[in-house]
């Protein structure tokens, strides 16, 4: 079968693609292994550029009430026991909050979709500790972002897959098994497609 050409993929369907609020699956063997296996909740997605969060890669050693004594942030019941993840290779330093549509401060709460929101302000950390935060959230630190047609083009050439972005999927399933049941959502059997992606 012919390759499509250059032209061809620029008026393909992925270019039109909102996908904000969405999952990008990483597929097996991408080629950058800080994305193996990847979950990413896009936050933001347009001809300028993207932006998303990894929902699925916890950071070793680090949890929120540590991250809240740095801050000097007053622990409390809302914190206690919680993990903060990787959210992407850009700006480490910098601290996300995903979490449930219930929960908007002001202007600084990104409104994603009814159901998920981004808050990137310490207020939302005080009211997690406390236990009046979002009814469902996650903390990371970092972000992943593309620049203009840059996750288009590795659509297309199928690092990724798009699926639906679910509250239970996002907030409910262990870190570990959010890549399969991402998969899953889509109709595809993880091992299946694990065996296709090790072929030469």
């Amino acid at each position: 079968m012919a390759r499509p050409s250059p032209s061809a993929l620029r008026d393909s369907p992925v270019q039109t693609l909102d996908l904000t609020g969405r999952l990008l699956v990483a597929m097996p063997g991408m080629g950058d292994p800080r994305f193996e296996r990847s979950v990413v909740f896009m936050c933001a997605h347009s001809p300028d550029g993207s932006m998303g969060l990894i929902v699925n890669k916890p950071t070793p050693g680090v949890t929120v009430d540590a991250l809240l004594d740095q801050l000097s942030i007053p622990r409390g019941p809302g914190s206690r026991g919680r993990i903060v993840h990787f959210g992407g290779p850009v700006e480490h330093g910098r601290g996300f909050v995903l979490h449930s549509g219930d929960y908007r401060v002001n202007a600084s709460t990104l409104r994603v979709t009814d159901a998920f929101g981004m808050t990137a302000t310490l207020d939302i950390l005080d009211h997690i500790a406390r236990g009046d935060g979002p009814a469902r959230s996650m903390l990371m630190l970092g972000y992943a972002g593309w620049g203009p047609g840059q996750v288009e083009d590795e659509i297309a050439a199928n690092g990724w897959l798009v699926a639906d972005a679910t509250e239970p999927l996002v907030f409910g399933a262990d870190d570990p098994r959010k890549w399969e049941a991402a998969l899953r959502s889509l109709g595809i059997d993880p091992l299946l497609l694990s065996a296709a992606g090790g072929r030469a």
